[in-house]
């Protein structure tokens, strides 16, 4: 699993953000960081798979639920080739990206969380999570009342004005502002590499399931 050597090499990978630094580190990384990753992965099958059979923890290097070390650099000013952290997501099976409601572990000497939940969905879904809060208002403060009293706050954007067709009076209009909902727990990185990490982290994860039942029932998906 994570070591304190894992947070070591994300310190000097974010002092030397090159390709050729990393090709001839490549070897720590795997020993490191995506070693690691994948057994913290496989360890939390069966886990995710008791939270809900539809979503996948798959512990491949590439196309499972670790995401890529490298950056998509094409549209940001910041042209450093790789990530500073780890980020592994357990996604519903339906979602093709990054963008599919899920359960979330960053990793980074910045800072370490948990998440749940979705992040920047595109409006059509937004649309769909807007109608279900202004329709079923009560199993969705039941899901706030829940990550709250485990210790998790909803973050993301928001929109300055209400959203197209609802009045700034609604009784939900802050919720339904809302351009991501994505519930996060901030964890210190002893945790991390803690023994005891991976039933510590489905404990957690169990605190944010209500959260992930709404939004699946508010985008038509099995949870």
């Amino acid at each position: 699993m994570f070591t304190q050597e894992s947070f070591s090499f994300l310190s000097q990978l974010a002092s030397n953000n090159e390709r050729e630094w990393f090709k001839s580190h490549q070897a720590r990384y795997e020993d490191e960081v995506r070693t690691p990753a994948l057994k913290f992965i496989e360890a939390m099958q069966p886990h995710i798979l008791s939270l809900s059979p539809r979503l996948t923890a798959v512990p491949k290097k590439v196309g499972g639920s670790l995401m890529r070390p490298q950056r998509d650099a094409r549209f940001s000013k910041d042209k450093t080739p790789y990530k500073t952290n780890v980020g592994i997501q357990f996604r519903h099976f339906q979602g093709k990206d990054v963008h599919a409601p899920g359960l979330y572990l960053h990793v980074a000497n910045e800072g370490c969380f948990l998440g749940a939940g979705i992040w920047h969905p595109d409006s059509k879904t937004l649309s769909q999570i807007r109608t279900c809060l202004d329709e079923n208002p009560n199993a969705y403060k039941k899901a706030l009342a829940q990550l709250r009293a485990a210790g998790f706050e909803m973050e993301g954007g928001s929109l300055m004005r209400p959203p197209r067709g609802y009045d700034k009076a609604h009784p939900m209009i802050e919720e339904l502002k809302r351009k991501d909902f994505i519930a996060v727990k901030n964890i210190d990185a002893r945790q991390v590499y803690d023994k005891n990490f991976v039933s510590w982290c489905a404990n957690e994860f169990k605190q944010t399931q209500k959260l992930m039942g709404y939004l699946c029932f508010a985008l038509d998906l099995d949870y």
